[in-house]
């Protein structure tokens, strides 16, 4: 047979045996996607939202058992106890746009308290129906006497809309000096929006992926037609962007595994910004109690301090917990926002010097641990930079950080310096270690994401990474210069805007 009618036979049978498995691959691949990884992530999302009801009620019902505790040491009536309770907690609001909002009846059940159903107040509930025709809070007393707390679903109108009913879960819980009951909701749609956007976005990755995949058995297909030596050029071409897939593979479910972490890390840290607040308002409340009471007996100690010195020490402490909290919060949303570009609030006219000093203020501790020898040179007169003053923060606090694990010992020394650039078209900061300084090897893989030199001391190799992106949305640089056992010295080059 010629040539030819070969080629032609190669052509008609080769396809089956590329597509075939090509699809059975694609349909599991999705498959895995949609009726695996989405509803896991759905269900971890609802659990994460009902740890944080649990949380958030809890967090109520500590304000209303500080009343009580108030009313039960005759600092104030019982009446007015409980009236400060209310309009306290109806005042209330927490989630994104501030409308979520918590609610109070008793065991009657009669309302005591709903921000968004005031013609609720006061009426005995006893008969209310949503939608579905369920008796909601005939099932929340019942829970509550069954349980003391718990979860219960229902419709109900959304937020301050009348008009508009949706799914709730609620968690309620007793609280059983004044015979009451508490309680707070999230609605499912929210979920189910956050699952569609996941959804979306995974869809057109694997629209992506078969696109790609198809565009690759096509080319091989036609070029398998040719000669053996074209075939194996071929098969070697194929066999790399096969490679290159995988990894791409591996990026993306790395992407969807780190966007899970940071939800997780979200809620414990959401639950510290809302506990965190209240916990100081109740040590606020209780200061005027405990001077009273010490100012009887100066000489009493508590945890081994003067009462004197733990007041302060608490004041700190609580403030260093709503500031630890709002720093990790900053995190997980960088951690989020990692490897796609953003455009928020970047438009801030920035002193660099003042950047540096607060950098330096937070690693302070860090940094006089590891050195001695720290110093700093600020430029006299600097034009702005446009930006973000928080993003280029946390850059400097790496920056710092890094610098101070680097040391060997504290006689080796860090420098900070902020100047103009030779061309003064630049403004540059620059952070010096004396350290033992980096390899050339390693010099160039220093921005990869989860490049690190210290895996065994907890180091992930993100931090420079994301000190990379983080400058690149401020239209500069960031450069690495050092030499073997002479130090290391990062600078950050930022174009300038106006004085």
């Amino acid at each position: 047979m010629s040539d030819t009618h070969h080629n032609l036979i190669f052509i008609r049978t080769l396809p089956l045996r590329i597509i075939i498995p090509v699809a059975l691959t694609l349909a599991l691949f999705i498959m895995t996607i949609f009726l695996l990884i989405i509803p896991l992530v759905e269900e971890k999302m609802m659990d994460g939202k009902r740890e944080t009801l649990l949380h958030l009620t809890e967090t109520a019902w500590s304000t209303l058992d500080l009343y009580h505790e108030q009313a039960r040491k005759g600092l104030i009536t019982e009446a007015k106890a409980q009236k400060l309770a209310l309009d306290h907690l109806a005042q209330l609001r927490y989630g994104p746009a501030l409308k979520d909002y918590f609610w109070i009846n008793d065991m009657a059940p009669v309302m005591l308290m709903h921000p968004y159903r005031p013609d609720l107040v006061g009426q005995n509930i006893a008969r209310f129906e949503d939608p579905a025709g369920k008796h909601l809070f005939v099932e929340v007393v019942s829970m509550v006497k069954e349980n003391k707390a718990g979860f219960v679903d229902y419709l109900w109108q959304w937020q301050e809309d009348s008009a508009k009913i949706v799914p709730k879960i609620s968690h309620v819980k007793g609280f059983e000096p004044w015979g009451w009951i508490i309680g707070t909701g999230i609605y499912v749609e929210d979920v189910r929006a956050e699952i569609l956007i996941i959804t979306r976005q995974l869809t057109w990755a694997c629209l992506g992926i078969m696109g790609i995949v198809f565009l690759l058995s096509a080319y091989i297909v036609w070029t398998a037609a040719g000669a053996q030596k074209e075939r194996l050029k071929a098969l070697a071409q194929s066999t790399l962007r096969e490679k290159q897939l995988i990894q791409a593979d591996k990026m993306s479910s790395l992407g969807i595994l780190v966007a899970g972490v940071a939800h997780e890390i979200n809620n414990p840290a959401t639950s510290l910004m809302l506990n965190a607040p209240n916990l100081k308002k109740a040590w606020e409340a209780f200061l005027p109690v405990l001077d009273t009471h010490f100012a009887r007996d100066p000489s009493a100690r508590v945890c081994n301090m003067a009462y004197a010195d733990l007041r302060t020490r608490i004041d700190l402490m609580l403030s260093a917990i709503q500031d630890g909290a709002a720093r990790i919060k900053r995190i997980i949303s960088e951690l989020k926002d990692f490897s796609r570009p953003t455009g928020a609030d970047m438009d801030e006219q920035i002193d660099v010097n003042e950047v540096v000093k607060k950098s330096m203020d937070l690693t302070a501790v860090v940094l006089k641990k590891a050195t001695a020898l720290l110093s700093v040179s600020y430029g006299e007169n600097l034009p702005r930079v446009q930006g973000n003053f928080g993003k280029l923060q946390q850059v400097m606090v790496n920056l710092l950080v890094n610098a101070g694990q680097a040391l060997d010992h504290p006689e080796q020394s860090i420098h900070v310096q902020t100047h103009l650039s030779d061309g003064k078209d630049a403004l540059v900061i620059e952070v010096t270690d004396t350290g033992p300084g980096v390899s050339p090897q390693n010099l160039k893989k220093m921005k990869d994401p989860f490049f690190t030199t210290r895996r065994d001391e907890g180091g992930t190799g993100l931090g420079l990474s994301i000190s990379e992106k983080i400058i690149s949305d401020h239209r500069g640089i960031l450069t690495f210069s050092s030499l073997p056992g002479q130090g290391l010295t990062a600078r950050i080059f930022l174009p300038c805007c106006s004085k």
